[in-house]
């Protein structure tokens, strides 16, 4: 099938939570490089936005080092995401109608971060947080929506997936940072 619509037509109508959308790059395999350039554009003008408040406390290498690794810390953070998000829906938390692959999460999810480029403005002092803020709840309420309308789930459902996928990530994350870090993690 081939690629419906322009990426920022698409885009915006992920921003809007219009499930339509969702459904249109579920159904479309053409579709997932369009959803890995909305994840890089995302954290490409995130990057910018963190990247020029590191240059306002005064260091450029901050700026490319948050730019270069917030790129690709996202990227990886989709893929592990859409994967929990997956294997939970698929198989632990299956409904009766839900047959999905990875591949359908990974472009739903993908449109689902259009929100937040908010984040973007992160570097303006006192509102910058605040409108970051709005942008990271409003790509979790469009996460749910592309997880629900990929997996065929209900809200709750799709609430559920989402929270669990994205706790799941967030743990794994804090763990291989820790590791990086040269902490050896303990249970007690």
């Amino acid at each position: 099938m081939a690629s419906h619509g322009p990426l920022f037509s698409r885009m915006v109508r992920a921003a809007l939570l219009q499930p339509a959308l969702y459904e249109e790059v579920e159904a479309d395999r053409d579709a997932t490089g369009q959803a890995l350039l909305a994840v890089v554009l995302v954290s490409a003008a995130t990057g910018i936005g963190t990247g020029l408040e590191a240059l306002m406390l005064g260091g450029i290498d901050r700026f490319l080092h948050g730019l270069v690794y917030g790129v690709a810390g996202a990227i990886t953070g989709w893929l592990l995401w859409a994967l929990f998000a997956y294997i939970l829906g698929v198989s632990i938390l299956k409904g009766p109608q839900t047959s999905s692959t990875w591949g359908e999460l990974l472009r739903t999810m993908g449109f689902a971060s259009t929100p937040g480029i908010l984040r973007t403005f992160v570097f303006v002092p006192v509102a910058g947080n605040l409108i970051a803020l709005a942008g990271s709840i409003w790509r979790l309420l469009a996460t749910i929506i592309a997880v629900r309308q990929a997996l065929d789930f209900s809200t709750w459902r799709g609430i559920i997936v989402t929270l669990v996928g994205w706790v799941l990530y967030m743990v794994l994350l804090s763990l291989m940072r820790l590791l990086a870090s040269g902490v050896t993690p303990t249970l007690l």
